[in-house]
């Protein structure tokens, strides 16, 4: 069943020329990003903070403690050392085909980018931009 699913995605991708992918946390784990939900994943890791990583992601918590949101973005979602994997690559081949469109991620670490797609949309920003990291140094 596994391979009769495999080569059904090999043959929609062989005959299609508008492909969009959606990708989220799983895209970034062969690089060591830690996903989400998983056992392992953010929001089962002790932080030793005294709020839930859902609280300390939201705009109210960045509103109210922008100083340990940064803190927690830093320790817990920047990987500045993560090189994009296999998963990254073959998107920049698809599109390279001719056949990737568009990127959808809710990644914010920007792999895709490194590894050198070009339409990527970031639906959650990206920590890797200047100005995220300008206003960080700013609260600090």
């Amino acid at each position: 069943m596994k391979n009769d699913t495999f080569q059904q995605v090999k043959q929609i991708i062989k005959e299609s020329s508008n492909i969009v992918f959606f990708g989220g946390a799983g895209v970034s784990t062969a690089s060591g990003i830690p996903d989400f939900r998983s056992a392992t994943g953010l929001y089962n890791k002790e932080s030793g903070a005294d709020y839930s990583p859902e609280y300390m992601l939201s705009h109210t918590f960045f509103m109210d403690h922008p100083e340990e949101f940064y803190d927690y973005l830093r320790n817990n979602l920047y990987y500045p050392k993560a090189k994009p994997n296999n998963a990254h690559k073959v998107l920049v081949e698809l599109e390279k085909m001719g056949k990737l469109k568009a990127i959808i991620t809710q990644n914010i670490d920007g792999l895709h980018q490194a590894a050198g797609s070009h339409n990527v949309i970031e639906f959650h920003g990206s920590i890797t931009r200047k100005s995220l990291q300008k206003l960080y140094m700013e609260v600090l």
